[in-house]
């Protein structure tokens, strides 16, 4: 979900990478989706780090949030300007150990950046998906990932990480496939969205359904609802600080200018800052991936989905160890939500343990430094490791 921090190439990064694709579900053997639609062929995008140990008992997988892609750590070229979204945490000694890990990303069903979603081909028409792409959940994309993670020949995960959208796939992972997570660490998430959360989404979704441009999602080979999607990003970038961070950053300083314009063109500095961030995001992001993947938060519930109600019969389904990590100053997902999570983890005599981090900046503190969170990972996955040989 967050913006891209750039970093100097450096001894402790994975270096230069590749993206790899993996495609199954052929017909006849589609895809079975929660809501009863089948969709294959499928392709899932992903890339690896680290070498899988022999016994192939140490593999991690990372999972993104809303906007994130397969492109966690390292390079794809020498000449690039930025590496991947969590190159601060995923590499040689650090939190997440490349020298010690296997470290699996990928790109989430239902995206654009390489797997299967709305601006990909449909075999039966031969032109993009759009609107026909069938409605996507959280467990649909934990199963392609599934799929992935068999086809590496990998039967038991270390750990599964994951922050905001990532958290929830975390936990589908761990009531969904129990017998294969051995500790989860759900960052900066929740096991359902609160009405703000999907009242957020829902205005998001209806500036970009509201672009004339966005023709009823059959854009592809026309003109993008580019203002409709730049207008969502900068309601869900709001999201993702805080009050403070954004006082602090921002403040009522005017931009470039030292009186009020009296226009819209934009004033403030803060103003300048979420244009910037939907005109960016516009570059590299597809619009329909974003009306699906926020549905697919929406519809998220866990306890419903697997506990009839009770969040605490869900995770009986579950035996992984857990960190649980909130931020003090996300009040998209706020700590109360961690704590009903492990309050009901306890209730089920799981081995849990919790931090809430201080940190200022709001929701998306899981992608920015944290000599806390460093710590906490790489303590946490060494104790897994060590208790599991």
């Amino acid at each position: 979900m967050g913006e891209e921090i750039s970093h100097d190439r450096s001894s402790d990064s994975v270096g230069l990478v590749k993206k790899e694709l993996f495609t199954f579900a052929g017909p006849p053997d589609e895809l079975r989706l929660e809501s009863g639609s089948r969709l294959g062929p499928v392709t899932i995008a992903y890339e690896t780090y680290g070498t899988l140990s022999p016994a192939r008992d140490n593999a991690v997988l990372i999972l993104h949030a809303l906007s994130g892609d397969s492109h966690a750590a390292g390079y794809y070229r020498g000449s690039d300007a930025k590496p991947g979204w969590w190159e601060i945490m995923v590499g040689p000694g650090k939190g997440i150990d490349t020298d010690r890990y296997f470290v699996i990303c990928s790109n989430i069903l239902g995206s654009c950046m390489g797997s299967t979603g709305p601006a990909s081909l449909n075999p039966a028409t031969g032109n993009a998906y759009a609107l026909d792409f069938p409605v996507v959940t959280i467990a649909d994309m934990v199963k392609a990932q599934k799929a992935l993670v068999d086809h590496l020949g990998i039967d038991s995960l270390l750990a599964v990480i994951g922050g905001s959208i990532g958290g929830m796939q975390v936990l589908e992972w761990s009531v969904r496939y129990p017998e294969m997570v051995r500790a989860a660490v759900p960052l900066a998430t929740t096991t359902l969205h609160s009405a703000l959360a999907i009242a957020f989404n829902e205005v998001a979704r209806q500036a970009i359904m509201a672009d004339p441009n966005w023709q009823g999602g059959s854009y592809y080979g026309g003109p993008k609802p580019n203002l409709g999607l730049a207008v969502a990003r900068m309601i869900s970038h709001v999201t993702y600080l805080s009050d403070g961070a954004m006082h602090r950053k921002f403040g009522r300083r005017l931009q470039d200018k030292k009186d009020f314009s009296f226009n819209f063109g934009g004033d403030f500095q803060v103003e300048s800052y979420l244009r910037y961030q939907g005109s960016k995001f516009v570059e590299r992001f597809d619009a329909n991936s974003f009306l699906y993947i926020t549905k697919a938060a929406d519809y998220f519930d866990l306890k419903s989905t697997h506990g009839g109600g009770s969040l605490i019969e869900a995770f009986s389904r579950t035996r992984s160890k857990f960190l649980v990590v909130s931020y003090t100053s996300d009040w998209l997902y706020p700590t109360y939500q961690s704590k009903a999570m492990v309050q009901a983890l306890k209730k089920n005599g799981l081995d849990v343990s919790f931090c809430e981090i201080k940190a200022e900046c709001g929701h998306d503190a899981f992608l920015l430094p944290s000599p806390r969170l460093t710590s906490l990972l790489r303590g946490f996955l060494h104790r897994v490791s060590t208790e599991s040989a």
